[in-house]
């Protein structure tokens, strides 16, 4: 009799094979066909708000990573419960894989644009699994009901593990082949970004505080944050990339990117900020973006008076809700680079908006192409149908950075330091308190534009030996002190003084 384990990896490696299948045959149909990452989508289209929110701040930027790890997981998990109930004469698990290729299927026509050929990978995956559970159950590597021998029972498991190791292999080559068929990577090298109009002012040599490891002022293009629910990148090319600004307009217009070249490229340093970033998080980049004010393409369509919502939309289909006065005040962007170079593609390539003053949520649409007007009473975006709030402006926040929690710090003079950010309004002053201290002023990095953080630093004698507590709070240039009342990031964003303890040795 076939051990329970061995029947479980019978059901493991017919869902290896059905995934890998499908993927492989997938990659002649495109990224659109592509089971996998249909399923994923659907699972973050479908999870609570609350949910999403915790899988943020527990992996921060690994989250898609880590979602993917738990999409596996299951699948396995239901796949070693298909074969242990499989039976030659019970076909119980082909019935569960056949429930979980039309599961499939369902996810890849729910996703934009989609048609009934692009299920054709997971049907014959589906078919190709159920095909394999029926071949290891069927006897011919064991006699079902009788005592396998001890060559019966290496040859099931040498065979189950090669089709578990085929279905795994042929899965891989098709992510492989997908992604090099669908990559606009040569689009992005073969693009040369266009000649600035309006350059952003120089940044000064005094924006980062000396003698302290601090960020970056600006922050390269590799270590931006990023956070959206794209599972698989968007690969959108020039070529095929149009933005549709259409809704509450006097007239509906449609842009290619050659019809960009007629607008001013203008050059802006913008902080960007994620509304799930907790208290001392490190959501949060600086970069130097060039692009065209998305102020003069909404002119183009003329604006009606009683509009006051743009709902852009990704090439996905992720949507983000922005105030009309946020986007035509003449400091949004419809950014096409970062940084001097290109958009990197996994953070929007070929466009995309760059609002300051709002978290990312309600305004940083990547890979955009829909612009809709609209009102707040009449339409509503991805995080707002899932809980945030409709508008979301940046909070007055600031954040630790040496010393680290936990850190060891010499005995003598130090030099502590951290970020603090307004967008929009910019800090005016930070204040450090050490244990129970009285509150003193850090020493703040020259100030670049209300639309960009501020760096600060803070220099200390440290003399008494053990456990020290330092917590910071940023004050705006409206005057206001940051609350150090704790709020969750959800619905608007997350406020509260940072504290960190380190110890002096």
């Amino acid at each position: 009799m076939t051990t329970p384990g061995a029947k479980a990896m019978t059901g493991v490696a017919a869902a290896a094979v059905a995934v890998g299948v499908a993927q492989l045959v997938g990659a002649a149909f495109g990224p659109q066909a592509d089971v996998r990452t249909a399923v994923g989508s659907a699972v973050i289209e479908l999870t609570p708000g609350a949910v999403k929110e915790w899988a943020i701040d527990t992996f921060g930027t690994a989250d898609k990573l880590a979602l993917t790890v738990m999409v596996l997981a299951v699948i396995a998990v239901i796949a070693a419960v298909a074969g242990i109930l499989e039976s030659r004469r019970r076909p119980i698990g082909s019935t569960a894989i056949v429930a979980a290729g039309g599961v499939g299927c369902a996810a890849v026509l729910s996703r934009a644009g989609a048609t009934l050929v692009d299920i054709v990978p997971t049907l014959v995956g589906t078919a190709c699994g159920v095909a394999v559970l029926r071949l290891l159950v069927s006897g011919r590597f064991t006699d079902e009901g009788e005592e396998a021998s001890t060559d019966q029972g290496r040859r099931l498991s040498l065979v189950t593990l090669g089709l578990l190791g085929a279905g795994v292999a042929s899965g891989a080559l098709g992510v492989v082949i997908t992604r090099l068929a669908s990559s606009v990577s040569g689009d992005r090298e073969a693009f040369a970004l266009p000649k600035v109009n309006k350059a952003a002012a120089p940044i000064p040599d005094g924006v980062q505080p000396k003698g302290v490891a601090l960020p970056s002022f600006v922050t390269s293009n590799s270590d931006f944050y990023r956070i959206d629910t794209a599972l698989s990148v968007p690969q959108l090319s020039r070529q095929d990339w149009r933005l549709r600004i259409h809704g509450m307009v006097d007239r509906e217009v449609t842009y290619r990117y050659e019809d960009l070249s007629r607008f001013e490229v203008v050059e802006k340093v913008v902080t960007l900020t994620c509304v799930s970033n907790p208290v001392g998080g490190e959501l949060i980049s600086n970069a130097v973006w060039t692009g065209y004010r998305v102020g003069d393409l909404l002119a183009e369509a003329g604006v009606q008076p009683d509009a006051d919502m743009v709902l852009s939309m990704s090439v996905d289909g992720w949507s983000a809700g922005t105030p009309v006065e946020a986007l035509t005040d003449g400091d949004a962007l419809l950014a096409i680079g970062m940084n001097g170079e290109p958009l990197p593609i996994e953070h929007g390539y070929p466009a995309r908006l760059v609002v300051p003053g709002l978290y990312g949520y309600v305004s940083a649409t990547k890979w955009v192409t829909d612009l809709e007007l609209t009102r707040f009473d009449r339409a509503e975006a991805y995080w707002t149908r899932l809980g945030w709030s409709a508008r979301g402006p940046i909070k007055t926040e600031s954040r630790i950075d040496v010393p680290r929690s936990g850190q060891d710090v010499p005995v003598g003079p130090v030099t502590f330091g951290g970020v603090a950010w307004a967008q929009d309004r910019g800090i005016r002053a930070v204040e450090v308190q050490i244990d129970d201290g009285d509150w003193r002023q850090a020493t703040l990095g020259d100030a670049y534009s209300g639309d960009t953080w501020r760096l600060w630093s803070f220099p200390w004698d440290a003399r008494e030996t053990g456990f020290h507590t330092i917590t910071v709070r940023a004050t705006d240039n409206d005057g206001y002190t940051q609350t150090p009342d704790r709020a969750d990031p959800v619905p608007d964003g997350a406020t509260g003084w940072h504290s960190i303890t380190f110890a002096v040795r």
